[in-house]
């Protein structure tokens, strides 16, 4: 009798579930007409020789509901900490104010709100892709214990837990991507 080979479906979910916690995070970044310091978070700034988040650079506030500040702690990095928010494709036009970066957040209007559903929806494909990946790799752990003497009834089972998983995941993006797009769109 051959002992029973297992694959580990822990890891499997705990990697699909990190995707969608990235997912996540990245959505958050997403505005929707609300200034939030989490919005400037992916900016990158060339600093010392090196891409360092802004957020290593200076202090971000949220003084009032439609203004970010970026209160910048080297003055030599004023004007590439306001050249990496131009470029970074925000949508915002920095202003300065000695050390301190203000970012006054404009009214989203109905073409910049089906660009951010786009953009959503460009996270969202990432995330399924890596979700994709990860039951790649669930799957080639199958094939492999196949190559062990894995039966087929063991493979039937294993493949279809990996499915489920699978499915599981891309169906909590399709409503966390369904819920992002209605909160940007709504006026």
């Amino acid at each position: 009798m051959t002992e029973e080979i297992e694959i580990d479906t822990d890891d499997l979910s705990r990697r699909m579930d990190g995707a969608l916690q990235s997912l996540r995070h990245e959505f958050s970044t997403l505005r929707t007409g609300r200034a939030s310091a989490s919005m400037v978070e992916p900016v990158m700034v060339d600093a010392y020789g090196a891409l360092t988040p802004i957020n290593q650079v200076g202090t971000i506030n949220v003084p009032e509901p439609r203004m970010v500040t970026v209160n910048v702690w080297d003055k030599a990095l004023v004007a590439k900490v306001e050249k990496a928010i131009r470029d970074s494709g925000l949508g915002i036009n920095p202003q300065l104010n000695g050390t301190i970066i203000m970012l006054p957040i404009p009214e989203l209007n109905e073409e910049r709100r089906r660009e951010l559903t786009k953009v959503a929806g460009d996270y969202a494909e990432r995330a399924r892709v890596a979700i994709r990946n990860v039951r790649r790799d669930g799957m080639d752990q199958i094939k492999k214990a196949k190559a062990d003497g894995m039966s087929e009834d063991d493979q039937k089972f294993w493949s279809d837990e990996v499915q489920s998983l699978t499915d599981a995941a891309i169906a909590g993006i399709d409503q966390a991507l369904e819920a992002k797009q209605a909160e940007i769109m709504q006026v």
